[in-house]
């Protein structure tokens, strides 16, 4: 009972400071909103990054052309290669000879297949091709080198320049959001721990006659703690909201996609709400971090 009547006070203390150092914690749980919303920002710019990255990588195909003098026994020789290659997904390599090729163009271009009927068997000049893909998309330039130097193999093609860059550049926006994240979260308890430093200044009376009557250490801080959560709480609330309706209609006016089908956004459903509870509990939780660490720095008990 005695804790929880100390839990009580505390909580109900902390309000009391809100309200009294009312100037300090609204610029406090405004610069807390701003951050948190970047923070939450980030966070979905890096999972959307992480998203496109993966998608590119599951997609990503490389077509390997085998040289048309190339017998059964050599084509056979060939797979055995590649699946000798570390970075290629050995379930993903699949054959496809210049006739299905011959055949699958036909279907898709009537022009084409009036042309290609006129080819004798021997004629064809298509190239068979296995069609594979890589396990980790940062190797695929070093992989296809690989692929290149296998025997009687003569063109390697994945889209190389493009891919490259895309990834390249995913990979810095990665890091950039995953750096701001931190730095802001650091911000956010710097701002904390500086309003609650006011407030303990601005109470060293009342806190020097609580330690004069024998007041434990605990008792006096809790309530700082508690205001710092409460101050990190109350700043959580806008970044939530605006996370979930600001996402959900930024995906709605853009179709899902970003410039083309190729780059596709993550689905509210699936990041909004994630994004909501980690805003929320860095929030909280930094707040009650920035209080303990301004009390234990500046609080002398």
């Amino acid at each position: 009972m005695k804790i929880l009547r100390i839990l009580n006070r505390s909580i109900r203390d902390s309000f009391k400071s809100i309200f009294r150092n009312f100037s300090l914690s609204f610029a406090s749980v405004s610069c807390t909103v701003i951050t948190l919303i970047l923070v939450a920002i980030s966070i979905i710019a890096s999972y959307n990054v992480t998203e496109i990255t993966d998608k590119i990588e599951r997609d990503l195909t490389v077509i390997v052309f085998i040289d048309n003098k190339t017998d059964q026994t050599g084509i056979d020789k060939i797979k055995n290669q590649i699946k000798n290659i570390s970075n290629i997904d050995t379930k993903s390599i699949v054959f496809r000879s210049k006739e299905e090729i011959k055949e699958t163009m036909g279907n898709e271009n009537a022009e084409l297949k009036s042309i290609m009927d006129t080819w004798e068997k021997d004629e064809n000049p298509l190239q068979s091709t296995y069609i594979l893909k890589v396990k980790d998309i940062k190797k695929i330039k070093e992989t296809a080198t690989s692929l290149k130097n296998i025997e009687n193999v003569t063109l390697v093609k994945y889209g190389e320049t493009m891919v490259e860059r895309m990834v390249n550049v995913f990979d810095i926006v990665k890091k950039i959001c995953i750096i701001l994240v931190v730095a802001l979260i650091l911000v956010t308890a710097f701002l904390i721990t500086n309003t609650i430093k006011i407030t303990i200044f601005s109470r060293r009376n009342e806190i020097n006659i609580m330690r004069l009557v024998g007041t434990s250490n605990t008792v006096i801080r809790l309530p700082f703690i508690f205001e710092g959560f409460l101050l990190g709480l109350i700043g959580s609330i806008i970044p939530i909201l605006i996370t979930i309706f600001g996402y959900t209609y930024l995906y709605d006016a853009m179709g899902g996609v970003v410039l083309s089908n190729l780059v596709e956004l993550v689905t509210p459903s699936s990041i909004v709400y994630i994004a909501s509870l980690i805003v929320l509990i860095v929030g909280s939780i930094v707040g009650m971090l920035g209080s303990a660490l301004a009390v234990r720095k500046y609080l002398k008990v």
